[in-house]
């Protein structure tokens, strides 16, 4: 089975439609994605829009660099 990979505005825009009323089951039929899938993305970005997800993935990247940073420091 083909994985698919959504990005964030993807999976908040697939969210959306479920918040408007779109049953989830015609979700997973339409993204081609499971039922489990829609209900992670649910728990994970909860009420959360593009701007929100997009600002978590900067602090979460720069974070990273950080620990990179001080990582290759220690070594």
């Amino acid at each position: 089975m083909k994985r698919n990979h959504f990005s964030d505005e993807q999976i908040i825009g697939i969210l959306k439609e479920h918040e408007a009323g779109t049953p989830v089951s015609e979700l997973c039929r339409k993204h081609g994605v499971s039922d489990a899938s829609i209900y992670k993305w649910k728990a994970k970005f909860g009420d959360m829009d593009v701007s929100e997800a997009k600002r978590l993935l900067a602090d979460a990247m720069l974070d990273n660099a950080a620990l990179k940073d001080l990582l290759g420091k220690k070594w």
